[in-house]
């Protein structure tokens, strides 16, 4: 038995003196063990993943991909979407970094629609909660998403739909001749630590309470747990006005997925609360016009729904 079980076995039943076969005491039980566990991997991984990012060169990484074939570009820009930590509003200003360095709108979008979808720190919860082949399921759909969304957005040529300053970066870009970016000196260790420590402290300011959040699971489970096919886009338009991040949203799939909704279903959900939701399309409203937003919007909803109907039928 962990250390975390103990605290929280003495916690509810010793000192709170619930009954360790009472549906409450089972559930609150699970609650401050979950609770507890999830904090801990998060101020962890937080730190972890931002000493590492403090060494990140964002312009040598577009350097890189404006130097690619535009199809391995999509998969390169979803892929390091996946790998960075950010959320959409630390998204936006790499975006217009891409835009302004001339990368196919393609290989940008790709990078904007996985970036908040999938990161290390929700990697690691995931891992930890669910398993590895969940955990797999997620990354492989959240980058399919990315690539086929920007290879979508490339034909339609998206980017005449740009707000006018970031069109005219791109243009502006276009017509000059490319010049690869500056080396970044390298910061000192305390540097980065000072600069994890402030990381750490702005994203789990963000992000506790979503751990603590609630959903209606009863709800979810009585009424789209038995797999019809108009579940899944259901749980997707339920989740648009929700808010949560990759990190917030994985105790919510893990509560669905144990009260039995179909693994579909939850991904689906899951997936439009952080991808899809209104909060999220008022910030990306800075940087594109409705009509862009609204192609993007029903875009994600035709993907996360499609997945789930493929994972419901699969499982």
């Amino acid at each position: 038995m962990s250390l975390i079980k103990i605290f929280a076995s003495w916690l509810i039943y010793t000192k709170l003196g619930f009954d360790p076969n009472s549906k409450i005491g089972i559930s609150l039980h699970f609650f401050v063990e979950d609770t507890i566990k999830i904090y801990f991997l998060l101020i962890v991984m937080i730190y972890i993943i931002a000493i590492i990012r403090a060494s990140l060169n964002i312009e040598k990484v577009r350097d890189f991909l404006s130097q690619k074939h535009k199809f391995i570009g999509y998969s390169m820009g979803s892929l390091f979407g996946a790998i960075t930590p950010f959320c959409s509003c630390s998204s936006i200003p790499v975006f217009l970094g891409f835009t302004s360095a001339g990368l196919p709108i393609g290989i940008t979008m790709s990078f904007l629609i996985t970036s908040p979808l999938i990161n290390e720190v929700a990697v690691i919860l995931l891992l930890s909660l669910v398993g590895w082949e969940i955990t797999l399921i997620y990354i492989v759909s959240g980058i399919a998403v990315g690539i086929l969304s920007g290879i979508f957005l490339y034909f339609i040529h998206a980017e005449k739909w740009l707000q006018s300053f970031a069109l005219k970066a791109y243009q502006q870009s276009l017509s000059k001749s490319y010049t690869p970016a500056s080396t970044q000196s390298k910061l000192t260790f305390q540097e980065r630590h000072q600069f994890a420590k402030q990381e750490l402290f702005d994203i789990f300011s963000r992000v506790w309470k979503w751990v603590l959040g609630f959903v209606p699971i009863d709800w979810f489970t009585s009424n789209l747990g038995q797999g019809q096919w108009w579940s899944v886009p259901i749980a997707v338009f339920i989740g648009i006005p929700l808010y949560s991040n990759a990190t917030g949203v994985i105790p919510v799939m893990e509560s669905l997925l144990l009260k039995g909704l179909p693994l579909g279903t939850t991904m689906a959900f899951c997936m439009s609360t952080i991808a899809a939701s209104f909060p999220e399309f008022v910030l990306l409203k800075q940087v594109m016009q409705w009509k862009l937003l609204t192609i993007i919007f029903l875009m994600l909803l035709f993907a996360f729904t499609i997945i789930g109907w493929i994972l419901n039928f699969t499982h």
